[in-house]
C-alpha cells in the first residue's frame, strides 16, 4: 500500500481516477447491465465507492476514500479533499436534476467535486464523469433552487458562464440565489415572473400556498393596499404583474379584479362642486389611504406613485388628480 503524505494530492491525479473509474463501471455494465438498472440513490453510490476504491489501488487516494453518511454533499470524498457526487437517470439521457444551489450541507474541507452520472436507460447502461461545475446548465426549482445537470454540455454552456460567475464564486456567496434570479430574471418574457424569488432578488417567498378566502381581513387589506402602490397599472385594470407577485406570496385569488372593483362605482365631489362616478379602487384608496400612506413611506415615493397612477388610471388625468389630491390632503 502507498501512503501519501500530501493531504492534497495533484489534481490531474484526481483526474485520472476518475478516468479509471468510468472504464472500470463502464465494463461492468457490459457484463451485468440489468444489475445496475435496479441500483439507485445509495445503492449506486456503493457501486461507485467500490470502483473508485478499486482504481484508488497503488494510487494517493488508496485508503482515503470514504462515502459520506447521511444527506451531505458530496456522496463520496477522497482524501478529504475531492468528492464524487453521484446522480443517476433510468432514462435514455444524461440529464437530471441535481443538488440545491445553496450546499448548506458540503463537506468540510473539500474543494474539488466530480460529478459521476450513471446513464441506466436505454440499450446500453453507461457511465460517465467530469468536473461538477462543467456540467451544470440550470436551475430548476423543487421545494429549493437545484442544479439542473447536462452530463454533455459543451464549454461555455453552464449556469457559470450564463451569470458571469465561476462556480467557486457563486457557492462561496452569502446569498447565491441573488445573481442566479438576476439571470433568469432578465429573461423573463412579458407576463412572466420568478415566483420562487417573488418581486426581486431580495424578497422573502412564502413556501406554503393558501387561498385568498382564508385569509384575515387585515391580511387582505395589505395585500390589496400593496398591489395599489406597486402595482398602479391596476388603476387601469390590468392585474396580471399583481396576480403573479401574489402568488409569489403564496396567495392564489381567483377573482383578482374584483378585489378593486368589487361594488360599483363611487361618488366623489370636485372642488367646484361636480359629483362624478369613479371606478370602485377609488373608493378602496379613500377608504385605505393610512395604509397606503405607511407602505408608500416604505416601499415608494408618493409624488412617484401619484404620477404613475394619473398617467395609467382610465379616468380624466384632471379629474383623478384632484380626487387623489382631495383623498390625501
Amino acid at each position: 500500500m502507498i501512503i501519501s503524505v500530501n493531504i492534497k494530492p495533484d489534481l490531474q491525479d484526481f483526474k485520472d481516477l476518475m478516468q479509471k473509474t468510468d472504464s472500470l463501471l463502464n465494463e461492468e455494465a457490459k457484463q451485468k447491465s440489468e444489475y445496475f438498472r435496479e441500483r439507485k440513490g445509495s445503492l449506486l453510490e456503493d457501486d461507485v465507492k467500490l470502483a473508485i476504491e478499486e482504481c484508488a489501488k497503488n494510487s494517493p487516494f488508496e485508503g482515503t476514500i470514504e462515502k459520506v453518511s447521511g444527506q451531505k454533499f458530496p456522496d463520496i470524498i477522497a482524501a478529504k479533499y475531492y468528492g464524487v457526487e453521484v446522480k443517476s437517470t433510468i432514462e435514455d439521457h444524461w440529464t437530471s436534476t441535481g443538488s440545491s444551489i445553496l450546499e448548506s450541507t458540503r463537506v468540510a474541507n473539500v474543494e474539488r467535486i466530480f460529478m459521476t452520472f450513471g446513464k441506466l436507460g436505454g440499450d446500453t447502461v453507461q457511465f460517465l464523469s467530469r468536473p461538477y461545475e462543467e456540467c451544470l446548465c440550470g436551475i430548476a426549482v423543487t421545494h429549493m433552487p437545484r442544479y439542473l445537470i447536462n452530463m454533455q454540455l459543451k464549454k461555455g454552456e453552464t449556469i457559470f458562464d450564463k451569470i458571469g460567475l465561476s462556480y467557486d464564486e457563486l457557492r462561496s456567496l452569502e446569498n447565491p440565489i441573488r445573481p442566479v434570479s438576476r439571470y433568469y430574471r432578465s429573461k423573463l418574457k412579458p407576463g412572466e415572473s420568478l415566483w420562487w424569488t417573488g418581486d426581486n432578488g431580495e424578497e422573502t417567498v412564502s413556501a406554503t400556498i393558501k387561498l385568498w378566502k382564508n385569509l384575515t381581513k387585515d391580511e387582505k387589506r395589505w395585500y390589496m393596499a400593496y398591489g395599489c402602490v406597486n402595482y398602479p397599472e391596476v388603476f387601469s385594470g390590468t392585474y396580471d404583474n399583481y396576480a403573479l407577485w401574489l402568488t409569489s406570496q403564496g396567495v392564489v385569488n381567483t377573482h383578482i379584479r374584483d378585489l378593486f372593483s368589487a361594488g360599483g362605482k363611487e361618488k366623489f365631489v370636485l372642488n367646484d362642486g361636480t359629483v362624478v362616478l369613479l371606478p370602485a379602487i377609488y373608493r378602496k384608496i379613500k377608504e385605505n389611504k393610512d395604509l397606503i400612506l405607511k407602505i408608500l413611506q416604505e416601499n415608494g415615493n408618493f409624488n412617484s406613485w401619484y404620477d404613475k397612477v394619473i398617467s395609467v388610471s382610465r379616468v380624466n388625468r384632471d379629474i383623478s388628480s384632484q380626487v387623489l389630491k382631495n383623498i390625501f390632503s
